[in-house]
């Protein structure tokens, strides 16, 4: 049964308010898959960049959209995002008495719709803020903005800040789970707070109710053309969430490996032990073309045709350069600008002189 997921059971009398460890796996979820998911996309678009580039391209966006139509999927059907249903929960809006509204009823539209835009935006409001402070911390340790950038005091103040406003908002979740742990609130996030709703175990009066809306959805049979293509969409999407649900478990361990295989700690044990043997010195150099852009002075930069500032290796090539100038070339073609060998930024080595 699609909505009701792989471990329904009948929550016991009373006990409707769900452990802070059923609230915590049911947030650690979809965690884990969105970086599995990348991972696979990654492997797609090196394996065929002209065809599935553009997938690891707008993976945020295509993600954060497949998301939107599955929670609200989930919403509007069980109460209950997909992890929550998962986990045998369902969402009702704060001050519900004992007498609680069947899961398959849905939300009030306003606790609905904060919700979904609390479930789907924020993570990928976040994800993004987090990519850009880590580009503006790459640009601002490599020095890439000129010192006279009107930019440069904002964008450093702003890196200044933001471990500090992380650490609140870690801080404000972390404060929540204790109230939480301590029967002092009712909510484990500070998002179930903010969406007007608490969560609470799937009752069995629930289950029976869920059962039977997904046999009545199945069996009707609908005849205009509009509502034959709602139809085939609504299963569509109910067929999705069927098999992440009943699959969800190998199919997470499998995405978990898929995280841990491509990891950088592990590609460096991969790349260490099937490392080939380094090849020779590319003396071609001297007949090819290329060669032009190797200066006669050992201490002149390939790319600058100056004295090297911050002398720089690329461990692809062993050809050094300055620091601004590899770093610049590098970042924009991925390659060594003499050789023409794959580098990327983490290839550049800092060579260090007894006079510096």
């Amino acid at each position: 049964m699609a909505e009701v997921g792989a471990h329904l059971t009948a929550a016991p009398a009373g006990g409707d308010r769900p452990s802070v460890f059923e609230a915590v796996a049911q947030d650690s979820l979809m965690a884990a898959v969105k970086p599995a998911l990348q991972h696979l996309v990654k492997v797609l678009a090196e394996s065929n960049p002209a065809r599935y580039g553009f997938l690891w391209h707008w993976f945020d966006e295509i993600y954060v959209l497949l998301d939107l139509l599955l929670q609200q999927h989930y919403l509007a059907r069980c109460s209950a995002s997909f992890s929550e249903n998962f986990y045998s929960l369902k969402r009702i809006p704060m001050g519900d008495g004992r007498q609680q509204s069947l899961a398959t009823l849905g939300l009030p539209k306003r606790q609905h719709w904060k919700s979904l835009l609390l479930l789907v935006l924020v993570p990928y409001l976040k994800g993004k803020l987090e990519k850009l402070v880590s580009s503006l911390r790459e640009e601002d340790e490599y020095s890439i903005h000129p010192p006279s950038s009107s930019w440069k005091r904002f964008y450093r103040a702003f890196l200044a800040a933001y471990p500090y406003v992380n650490m609140t908002w870690e801080g404000w979740f972390l404060i929540q789970q204790l109230g939480y742990i301590l029967g002092k609130a009712e909510h484990h996030s500070p998002m179930l707070k903010l969406a007007g709703v608490r969560l609470v175990r799937l009752t069995a009066e629930d289950i029976q109710a869920l059962e039977k809306k997904w046999a009545e959805t199945t069996s009707s049979e609908t005849h205009s053309f509009t509502s034959r293509v709602q139809s085939a969409l609504r299963r569509a999407l109910g067929g999705i969430a069927f098999s992440l649900s009943t699959g969800l478990s190998v199919s997470v361990f499998f995405l978990q490996f898929l995280d841990w295989w491509y990891s950088s700690e592990n590609q460096e044990t991969i790349k260490s032990l099937t490392a080939l043997p380094m090849p020779p010195p590319p003396v071609h150099l001297e007949q090819e073309p290329s060669s032009a852009l190797l200066p006669s002075l050992k201490t002149v930069c390939p790319l600058c045709r100056k004295v090297r500032v911050n002398a720089t290796a690329l461990a692809t090539s062993g050809f050094v350069f300055c620091y601004r100038c590899a770093y610049g070339y590098v970042k924009a073609h991925q390659r060594c600008p003499v050789t023409g060998y794959a580098t990327e930024l983490q290839h550049l080595v800092k060579l260090y002189s007894p006079e510096s």
